[in-house]
């Protein structure tokens, strides 16, 4: 490429000028340096939201009876673990894992006058897997446990500080429903999410929730089985949960023998909107943090037009020179590009240099409580130098253009 023999020539003449050369680069080191920064940030505040989305588990469906609609809330008939057992099986559901019922309620839970009113779930060993539970002290209840109706108890992070006190909770005993429960582990903090707060709430083996903590007057069986408060259905990846939901629907609406013109009288509920959206909110804030960036890249290919234009001037008499020995307009054009594509370039390699120490600073602020993380991909880097280089030959090409139309003669005559 014949601009490329111009690059020896444009590191000379910026050489000669090195202080004017790095100030008339600020603009684009700044300019560059604010872009990948602001782009990492947007990266990094989306590569986290995902995780915690994530965290709550994007393959999972909510299966419960009733549905909502007009911001009304329609009981019907209950979920059984007869339902259950049809999701679980695998030859009628391809895209399904794995089912697991629960059965929830809400009571006191105690050691002695220390007592506290908290969601009790009854459920199978398989819930923790399910759910990527992280335990802080003990183990989770195990398929023995749950096949013996064992009363042991695993609880939320805050149950254990509220009943406990600081002292260790593992292998004490605590009263739900005036029975006595084996703390057999300690679940990690795990805040606010999707299915409620499981740092306030306790998990004992199904049956024994189904057996000992039905609400008064409520029946705890449907047609001689006994009930669930709702399935969680796991699929085989985020592509197939559309598919494994319509398996779900079909195989409920078999057995409550529902006709074509009747509504489902369940909710399948999934995390696939609330993906799509912070997507959503994602892409707006990086567009938005980027075209802040882009404002200081402007201002800095201004300066580097102002700086060239003032070259021109400065170097009338070299380039009427150049003309009368014989080098045409083209010539002067590619010499001036060249100049203006190298200070961007420099100066956007300064920036990208710059926008990684910053990541650092920026890292070193960050808490588990306000997670900061500046994320720079690859390919911000490559859009970085290809929108500096963009910059440089957009706004060194005017000046450019105006050497070459100064006359020689003239030019030749100017002091």
């Amino acid at each position: 490429m014949r601009l490329l023999k111009y690059f020896p020539l444009a590191v000379e003449n910026i050489a000669v000028r090195k202080l004017r050369s790095f100030l008339t680069m600020l603009g684009v080191i700044i300019g560059v340096a604010s872009v990948l920064t602001t782009l990492g940030i947007g990266r990094g505040a989306s590569a986290d939201i995902m995780q915690q989305i994530g965290s709550e588990g994007l393959t999972l469906l909510i299966v419960e009876s009733g549905t909502l609609s007009d911001e009304t809330w329609t009981s019907a008939r209950p979920l059984t673990m007869a339902d259950f057992a049809a999701l679980s099986d695998r030859s009628l559901h391809p895209d399904i894992v794995q089912a697991v019922p629960l059965y929830k309620h809400y009571i006191r839970l105690g050691t002695g006058k220390n007592t506290s009113f908290i969601e009790v779930v009854g459920t199978t060993a398989a819930y923790a897997a399910i759910h990527s539970l992280e335990l802080a002290h003990g183990r989770f209840l195990t398929e023995n446990e749950i096949a013996q109706r064992t009363k042991s108890v695993v609880i939320g992070a805050d149950v254990a500080q509220r009943l406990f006190a600081g002292t260790d909770a593992m292998g004490q005993s605590l009263s739900i429903e005036r029975e006595p429960y084996t703390v057999v582990g300690v679940l990690a903090r795990q805040g606010w999410g999707r299915f409620g707060n499981l740092d306030g709430s306790a998990i004992i083996p199904l049956a024994v929730a189904q057996d000992r903590l039905r609400p008064p007057f409520t029946a705890h069986r449907h047609r001689g089985e006994y009930t669930v408060s709702a399935i969680h259905v796991n699929a085989v990846s985020i592509e197939r949960l559309d598919a494994a939901a319509r398996q779900v629907e079909q195989t409920l609406r078999l057995r409550r023998i529902l006709t074509e013109d009747e509504p489902n009288d369940f909710t399948i509920d999934n995390q696939a909107w609330l993906l799509e959206r912070a997507n959503s909110v994602a892409a707006t804030l990086t567009a938005f943090l980027a075209g802040i960036g882009a404002i200081s890249l402007l201002v800095g290919g201004i300066g580097i037009m102002n700086i060239m234009l003032v070259s021109v001037t400065e170097r009338t008499r070299e380039i009427g020179l150049r003309k009368a020995v014989g080098a045409h307009n083209r010539d002067i054009l590619l010499q001036f590009l060249a100049e203006a594509l190298m200070l961007t370039l420099v100066g956007g390699l300064i920036g990208i240099a710059i926008s990684y120490g910053l990541a650092e600073v920026v890292k070193s602020f960050s808490s588990p409580d306000f997670p900061l993380v500046v994320l720079i991909e690859p390919g911000s880097l490559a859009a970085a130098l290809s929108v500096s280089a963009v910059c440089g030959l957009l706004f060194g090409l005017y000046p450019a253009i105006r050497a070459t139309r100064l006359d020689p003669i003239e030019a030749l005559r100017h002091e």
